[in-house]
C-alpha cells in the first residue's frame, strides 16, 4: 500500500460525513464509509485492493479499537445494565429459534446442505455495524441498552457457533482460545481495578497530563493488541478481544481524557478505514453467473430480518427490533472459510455478502426511523395557534 491509496480511502471515507451531515435524513456515519468501500472495491471500480496485507492490517486495528470504544459505552457499573442482559439472552434465543426454522426451511429449498450455516447467519448480529450506528444516531434509553447487550450476545455466540457450523473440526480450539481471551480480559479488569482503588490511577493520570505523556493512552492500546494478538494465535475474532477489554475498562471506568483521545483516533481514522476495507471486500460480480444465489442472498437477508423482528413479540421496539438483524463480519468470515474448504457451493459466498447488505439496508433504514421518532418525542409542543 502506498501513501496515494491510503489518500484514497480517507477521500472516499468523507462519503460517511458527507451522507449523515443532513440531520432530516437520520443517516449513520458508516453507511457512507461501507457504500464508498463498494464503490471502489471489488465489486465495481477495483481501485482498493482489500487483500493488500498492510490495508487489511489497518482495518483490523481499526476493528480492534472500534469494538474497545464500543464496549466502554456499554454501561456495566449501571445495576440497570443486569435487567438489560437477562432480556437481550431472551431475545437471543428467540431469534435463534425462528432462524433455525427458517434456515432449515431455506436448506430443504435450495438442496443444500448448510442448514448450519444458514442458521447461525440470520441469528447474528454485528456489534461492529449496530453500535456505532447506535452511537452516531445518539440513540439512547432503556431499548438501547438492551439492544446493546443482545447484539454483543448474539455476535459472539455467532462467532463461536460459525466454525462448528462450517469447519467442526476447529470449533473446539476456536471455543478455548474464546475461552482464554475472555479469561484474560477478566484478568485485566481485576489489575485494573486494583490500581483504581489504590490511587494508583489517579497518579498515573496527573503525571501523563502535567507531562504531557499520554501513558493512560499508550498503556490502554498496549494491551488492546496484546489481547488481539491472543485472539489472532488461538484463532478467534479480534472483535472478541476488543469489546472484552471494552467492557473491563467500563466496569472500572474511563477517564473522559482518555476517551476523547480514543475518539479522535477511532472515528478520525481507523474507525473509517475499516467500514472502507469491509465494503471493498465485498465482491458481487459472481452473482452474475448464478442468479438462483440471488435469490438465496435475498431470502438470507429477508430472513434474517425477519428472525430478529419477532423480538418485537419480547418487548423490544420494532425499529430496534429490525436494527439488531444488521451482520457483517460473520457473513465474511463464513464466505472466507468456505470458499477455501470447499463448503461452499459456487457463487454461495457472494449469496451471503448479498444477504448481509440487505440486512445493513434494513438496518440502516430502522436506525433512521429511530432517529425520527426520538427526535418527535424530544420536539416541545408546537404553540397553540390563535384565533
Amino acid at each position: 500500500m502506498s501513501f496515494v491509496e491510503l489518500s484514497l480511502i480517507c477521500v472516499v471515507a468523507l462519503a460517511g460525513p458527507a451522507l449523515a451531515a443532513r440531520k432530516s435524513w437520520h443517516l449513520p456515519l458508516v453507511l457512507g464509509e461501507l457504500v464508498a468501500g463498494v464503490l471502489v472495491g471489488k465489486s465495481l471500480l477495483g481501485w482498493l485492493n482489500a487483500d493488500n496485507e498492510t490495508f487489511t492490517f489497518l482495518a483490523d486495528i481499526g476493528f480492534a479499537l472500534m469494538m474497545f470504544v464500543a464496549g466502554t459505552h456499554v454501561p456495566m457499573r449501571d445495576r440497570t445494565i443486569r435487567g438489560a442482559i437477562g432480556k437481550g439472552s431472551l431475545r437471543v434465543v428467540t431469534a435463534a429459534v425462528v432462524a433455525t426454522a427458517l434456515g432449515v426451511a431455506l436448506a430443504m429449498l435450495f438442496g443444500s446442505a448448510n442448514a448450519p450455516l444458514y442458521v447461525v447467519l440470520m441469528a447474528s448480529s454485528s456489534a461492529a455495524l449496530v453500535l456505532p450506528i447506535v452511537d452516531s444516531l445518539k440513540l439512547t434509553g432503556t431499548s438501547v441498552l438492551e439492544l446493546t447487550a443482545q447484539v454483543a450476545l448474539a455476535d459472539v455466540a455467532a462467532i463461536v457457533a460459525l466454525p462448528l457450523a462450517i469447519d467442526p473440526a476447529n470449533a473446539g480450539p476456536k471455543a478455548l482460545g474464546a475461552l482464554a481471551v475472555a479469561a484474560c480480559a477478566l484478568g485485566v479488569w481485576w489489575v485494573l481495578r486494583f490500581f483504581e482503588t489504590n490511587g494508583g490511577r489517579q497518579r498515573l493520570h496527573h503525571v501523563s497530563e502535567e507531562r504531557k505523556f499520554a501513558l493512560e493512552l499508550r498503556i490502554q492500546l498496549t494491551i488492546l493488541f496484546a489481547l488481539a494478538g491472543l485472539a489472532v494465535f488461538t484463532h478467534v475474532s479480534i472483535m472478541l478481544a476488543g469489546f472484552a477489554f471494552g467492557l473491563a475498562v467500563s466496569a472500572v471506568g474511563e477517564p473522559r481524557r482518555l476517551a476523547r483521545q480514543l475518539f479522535a483516533l477511532n472515528d478520525g481514522f481507523l474507525g473509517p478505514v475499516f467500514f472502507v476495507w469491509l465494503g471493498a471486500s465485498i465482491d458481487l460480480r459472481q452473482l452474475g453467473g448464478h442468479p438462483q444465489m440471488i435469490v438465496l442472498g435475498l431470502l438470507l437477508g429477508i430472513g434474517a430480518v425477519g428472525a430478529h423482528a419477532v423480538n418485537r413479540v419480547a418487548g423490544l421496539p420494532l425499529p430496534f427490533a429490525i436494527g439488531s438483524a444488521a451482520q457483517l463480519g460473520v457473513p465474511v468470515a463464513a464466505a472466507t472459510i468456505g470458499r477455501s474448504s470447499g463448503a461452499l457451493r459456487p457463487g454461495e459466498d457472494s449469496a451471503l455478502l448479498l444477504g448481509a447488505l440487505v440486512t445493513i439496508g434494513c438496518t440502516t433504514a430502522a436506525a433512521a426511523w429511530a432517529a425520527r421518532r426520538g427526535a418527535a418525542d424530544a420536539a416541545p409542543p408546537a404553540a397553540p395557534v390563535e384565533r
